[in-house]
């Protein structure tokens, strides 16, 4: 088939959740089809593509729009779109869309994630015939509803909690629709699917959870660096700024209460203000900006993900369980996942209990050799791409 695949960053380097779902699913789907790639530039990017080369028949790649303060003011307070909506909304994008369209006779377009909905209409107006597919990446009306919760309990996050709350009904009204106008809807998890279906129980939903490159992942990196717990993630999005907070200031310090010599590494893109106080922290790093996570994560004793909120499949615990690390996570934070609590990994989302099993894998390594392999017998059964992408495929066939 003659695939067109929008997606809201170029899909590599694989830095972060979206590009690295985004690129497995070109890398497989290029096995079988045509594709042509239009995409945003991020300003940090690089501009060679890499594997994308090989993969794509055409890559067509624009700069990433930016907006104002007072423009996405506006937007908010004027139109009754969700935030989301307009990110990604770019004239110049939409104006190389309707040349693709007019030029190729595509048989399905691919829209990755919510910030490319905007491009529907034109899509519907010059291939009324073509077969659309939206990979939902976040039941994102869910994902704004958990922050409101979550905000609502700290005054100090009181307006936050408000724009959160504005946002889920604004996002309820137009994730239904963008998955109404769409042929076949795909969901990351059993979660999300459900979310999605309340919104409608008649769309077409498959299932294609993220994966992972057991490849890249089973190869001990040249180099490690030892750390007793580790969390990867791009920590300018708002559930892992959540995550880090609430470990660092109510998990973390009972730790090294127990064992002060115990230290953390947060290793990500793009660190928030917000995580400035656990800088003061001298035994927490924040890295900031790293090539390659895994040496941090080869090196950390335990992997940590002590989520609040957020949804889908975590792409982060994917490559933890691959490298066969033991992984402690909150319920929220292995959302989507069918694992046994205490087998693959342990869950737990007390803090005074959070701290007791982490204590307890720190003094024993057997107990971690054990949940190591058990997680990475999982994901190689049931989370390795070339299995994951078919189900995508049925729904360019139905």
């Amino acid at each position: 088939m003659n695939l067109l695949i929008l997606t809201p960053q170029r899909p590599y380097p694989t830095h972060q959740g979206t590009a690295i779902r985004n690129f497995y699913i070109i890398a497989e789907l290029a096995k079988r089809h045509q594709i042509s790639l239009l995409t945003f530039l991020e300003a940090d990017q690089s501009p060679g593509h890499g594997p994308l080369e090989d993969l794509c028949r055409s890559i067509d790649i624009l700069p990433a729009p930016t907006r104002s303060t007072l423009t996405r003011l506006k937007q908010l307070v004027f139109t009754n779109r969700p935030d989301m909506s307009w990110r990604l909304w770019s004239h110049d994008f939409d104006r190389r869309l309707r040349q693709l369209l007019q030029e190729n006779a595509f048989d399905v377009v691919q829209i990755e994630g919510i910030e490319m909905s905007p491009y529907l209409p034109t899509i519907k107006e010059l291939a009324p015939q073509t077969k659309i597919i939206y990979d939902d990446h976040n039941a994102e009306w869910l994902l704004q509803y958990r922050n409101f919760t979550t905000d609502l309990k700290n005054p100090g996050r009181w307006i936050a909690a408000a724009y959160s709350f504005i946002q889920t009904q604004r996002l309820k009204r137009y994730e239904r629709r963008v998955c109404r106008q769409a042929k076949g809807v795909i969901a990351v998890s059993e979660a999300d699917k459900e979310a999605i279906l309340q919104l409608d129980p008649a769309l077409k939903i498959a299932l294609v959870p993220n994966g992972v490159d057991l490849k890249l992942h089973s190869q001990h990196p040249a180099q490690s660096i030892p750390v007793d717990l580790v969390f990867t993630g791009k920590m300018d999005y708002r559930p892992n700024i959540d995550a880090m907070l609430w470990f660092g200031q109510e998990v973390f310090p009972l730790i090294q209460k127990e064992r002060p010599q115990s230290t953390l590494a947060i290793v990500g893109q793009r660190p928030h203000p917000r995580l400035g106080p656990l800088r003061e922290n001298r035994a927490i790093t924040i890295t900031g900006y790293v090539d390659d996570v895994r040496p941090y994560i080869a090196g950390a004793a335990v992997y940590i993900a002590p989520f609040r909120v957020g949804g889908g499949t975590r792409l982060k615990l994917l490559e933890a369980m691959a490298m066969r690390k033991p992984i402690v996570a909150t319920g929220v934070g292995a959302e989507g996942f069918p694992i046994t609590n205490n087998k693959e990994m342990i869950l737990v989302d007390d803090p005074a209990l959070m701290t007791k099993a982490i204590l307890r894998l720190l003094d024993n390594p057997q107990i971690c050799h054990e949940l190591g392999k058990n997680a990475c017998q999982f994901v190689s059964t049931h989370y390795a791409w070339e299995a994951l992408v078919p189900a995508m495929e049925a729904l360019y066939e139905g």
